[in-house]
């Protein structure tokens, strides 16, 4: 019974979107884990699902979001401090993806003893291994996106390491525990520890060539593994309170790669004044910093000059989790749109039955399924590193696989808001703060126009490489006219070598939706696959989603998109 004084009831809300087990509800990526190797981790990634997608995760993310880090510069005497301050949600969170593993497992079996998530990864990394720990960030992605930043770059940080043995086995033992350790201390009295990254300047932003900060051997030979001294700044160095950073700096022979821990080892702190954090669009939960180096104590990861293929090492790793983000903030948008059109009427129907609704949500879920398809055949292509197929696809579809999920992300990001209307649009949902995280992986690791030109690159340098990938994908094209068309397609465009580099986003999303066509075509369902091709490589040209879909199985789509 009302109370007299209410004005009125809660009618014709959906409720909220919460306690929904984010990977066993997601026919997509169930399956996609399954093709690409990672099926021996689909138990631990139901319960992580669960635990991702219930109430208290997303109101972790919540909170770790409406109060953001803060910086301490200084103590109350004036003394230097240089400390970032996190909600106690944001701990939580990192606490949850390192206890999953998501900083470490794909490097366990480099661990003293072995791993104990799989079969063999004590004699080297088991098959899947990367694909169940993309499954693992995809779902951790969606509950909080901006602590998946250090757990990120921790997890690319390893093969750079390796480039230097001794430091790598200095920090190796560290960064393999599947534990978090917020404390501000130094890394050798620490449970665990995480590796940030500081590669741009003011200055020059992505031409790091550019890069102005200077490194002085602190000996008189200097070298490899040996210390120097850095005077400089970084305009952007994510997660200033990770344990170490990759950095790079003008050595005496050119632009080097150095490891700068935040404690010496004397355990006094390291010289990185930190000047203020970054008042970013989204991504709050996470700090991102400006800040000097004033004779800041670093160790050279390779020889002087190599800076730049040895951070590459890193940020190829990212790459990829950068699509792998990008794919689980759309599944995370249309399963909040889908479960909202389920519950709510509209004109007498539910919204998800109004025929307008049922195509802009089925078109959705195309793009949503051919990113995770994408995402994880990459993810597949880390675990197969003696496979020269698979090392080809890594080479040449790294970049355009996050080119194309990364690009694609915040349209239909805007898209699955607008299914909501305004419940969408207001920041007490959820809807708002992923629309806000979206624009970021297109960004960070590499803006599309850095991903067109290293595409760019391979093709010059590497025709080998583009050759196997060609050969795959026709032979994936099988007999499908519409396949077959895209590849012609394609191959005309690498034989216009004079109007490649105007032409580089255009062959990077002619060779994404070519990939994608062939994956759904061999293993969604006809009715997914059928309606992607229709779509994507023919019929109409295309601005908004909804469109062209007219024969196609709307229902059916949307039935094996809903979360439930």
């Amino acid at each position: 019974m009302m109370s007299p004084f209410a004005s009125h009831e809660v009618l014709n809300q959906s409720p909220p979107f919460e306690d929904i087990n984010l990977f066993s509800t997601d026919r997509a990526l169930v399956e996609a884990v399954n093709r690409e190797g990672g099926g021996f981790a689909v138990e631990r990634l139901e319960a992580f699902g669960a635990a991702c997608g219930s109430a208290a995760a997303f109101e972790r993310g919540r909170l770790a979001n409406e109060y953001p880090p803060r910086l301490r510069a200084f103590d109350t005497k004036g003394h230097r401090l240089d400390v970032v301050e996190f909600h106690p949600a944001y701990h939580e969170c990192m606490a949850m993806s390192a206890a999953e593993g998501l900083h470490c497992s794909a490097w366990e079996h480099l661990a003293e003893g072995g791993g104990k998530t799989a079969p063999g990864v004590a004699s080297g990394p088991a098959p899947g291994t990367n694909v169940a720990r993309s499954a693992g960030c995809y779902l951790a992605i969606q509950m909080e996106a901006g602590h998946q930043c250090p757990i990120t770059m921790t997890n690319a940080a390893v093969p750079t390491l390796l480039l230097q043995p001794e430091i790598a086995a200095e920090w190796l033992p560290r960064i393999l525990k599947r534990d978090y350790d917020k404390n501000f201390q130094p890394a050798n009295s620490k449970r665990a520890v995480t590796i940030g990254m500081g590669m741009t300047e003011k200055q020059g932003g992505t031409d790091v060539r550019a890069n102005t900060t200077r490194a002085e051997p602190a000996s008189r030979t200097g070298g490899p593994g040996t210390e120097y001294v850095i005077t400089g700044h970084k305009w952007f160095m994510s997660a200033p309170m990770c344990d170490a950073f990759l950095v790079l700096a003008q050595a005496p022979g050119g632009l080097s790669c150095f490891l700068m821990p935040r404690f010496l080892p004397d355990g006094s702190v390291n010289a990185l004044r930190f000047q203020r954090l970054k008042d970013k669009l989204g991504n709050r939960s996470n700090a991102s910093s400006e800040v000097e180096f004033h004779g800041a104590h670093a160790w050279l990861i390779g020889e002087e000059g190599r800076g730049v293929p040895g951070i590459i090492e890193m940020v190829t790793g990212t790459r990829l989790d950068c699509a792998v983000a990008s794919a689980g903030l759309m599944r995370v948008m249309l399963a909040n749109a889908i479960h909202h059109c389920r519950h709510r009427t509209v004109f007498q129907r539910k919204l998800i039955d109004q025929p307008l609704m049922g195509q802009v949500l089925a078109d959705l879920a195309l793009d949503a399924e051919a990113a995770t398809a994408l995402a994880f055949r990459l993810a597949r292509c880390f675990d197969r590193a003696t496979d020269p197929h698979a090392a080809a696809w890594r080479r040449l579809m790294t970049p355009v696989t996050k080119y194309s999920i990364c690009k694609m992300a915040p349209a239909f990001g805007y898209e699955a808001m607008e299914c909501l209307g305004g419940n969408g649009y207001v920041e007490e949902g959820l809807a708002a703060r992923i629309y806000r995280e979206m624009p970021l992986n297109a960004i960070w690791e590499g803006s599309g126009n850095v991903m067109a030109l290293d595409l760019l690159r391979v093709l010059q340098r590497e025709p080998d490489t583009v050759a196997v990938v060609l050969e795959d994908l026709g032979a994936a094209a099988g007999g499908d006219s519409r396949l077959k068309a895209q590849l012609e397609r394609v191959q005309r465009m690498l034989h216009e070598p004079r109007l490649l580099e105007q032409r580089g986003r255009a062959l990077a999303e002619a060779l994404a939706t070519l990939a994608a066509g062939t994956i759904l075509r061999a293993h969604a369902p006809a009715y997914v696959g059928d309606a992607y091709l229709a779509t994507r490589l023919s019929g109409p040209s295309r601005q908004t989603y909804g469109q062209g879909l007219d024969t196609a199985n709307t229902r059916a789509i949307v039935e094996r998109a809903f979360p439930g």
